[in-house]
């Protein structure tokens, strides 16, 4: 009987952490990163549904998001400026991930493949979904920079800065809304957050 591989590779995710270049008072990995991701991605198709009148699938959305960063096990987590900072570089590192992703669905049964190809090289997901999930993982970064400076930490000032002005060129609606109505909340300690635990 065969072994396949995929779900222990994927639990390898934890072992992988971003901002490799910042000084972190709280190490952050892919694992935690792509859950993170998710619900907003989640978060972000309901308020699209809800407040405009979409039609998304938030678990689809969700599903993708939580498997947008799986290729970093093989790959490395490549630094953001070092990804971006040319075209060239970013058509490889495409490239890089996408033969990457070819390399992880081996590892499952053939039965199975099919169905996380769409998770894992999403080309069918529609383009505002994509969208949707890509503001979810600015998101994310942009939680990270906050819980940072929360921490006394003014490493992370400058990608808080640049993070929020990509969000505004997004012109999502979806994005607006939260970080009207979600943000300002990670700034607030538990107490001033006043839940009732």
């Amino acid at each position: 009987m065969s072994s396949y591989h995929f779900f222990a590779i994927m639990s390898r995710m934890k072992y992988i952490n971003r901002w490799s270049l910042m000084n972190n008072t709280r190490l952050e990995n892919i694992s935690e990163h792509s859950l993170t991701t998710a619900m907003l991605a989640h978060a972000l198709a309901v308020i699209s549904n809800k407040k405009l009148g979409n039609n998304v699938d938030p678990e689809h959305a969700a599903a993708v998001a939580l498997f947008h960063d799986c290729t970093e096990i093989i790959t490395g987590d490549l630094p953001t400026p070092i990804k971006y900072s040319s075209k060239t570089l970013r058509n490889a590192y495409k490239n890089i991930e996408e033969e990457a992703a070819h390399q992880l669905m081996g590892a499952l049964p053939e039965y199975m493949r099919e169905e996380y190809e769409k998770l894992l090289l999403p080309y069918d997901t529609d383009e505002h979904t994509l969208k949707l999930i890509k503001a979810a993982d600015k998101l994310s970064a942009l939680i990270k920079c906050i819980e940072e400076e929360q921490m006394g930490n003014r490493e992370f000032c400058k990608a808080k800065t640049e993070i929020t002005l990509a969000l505004e060129k997004m012109e999502l609606e979806e994005a607006d809304i939260f970080m009207r109505d979600f943000l300002p909340s990670y700034s607030l300690s538990l107490d001033e957050q006043n839940i009732a635990l």
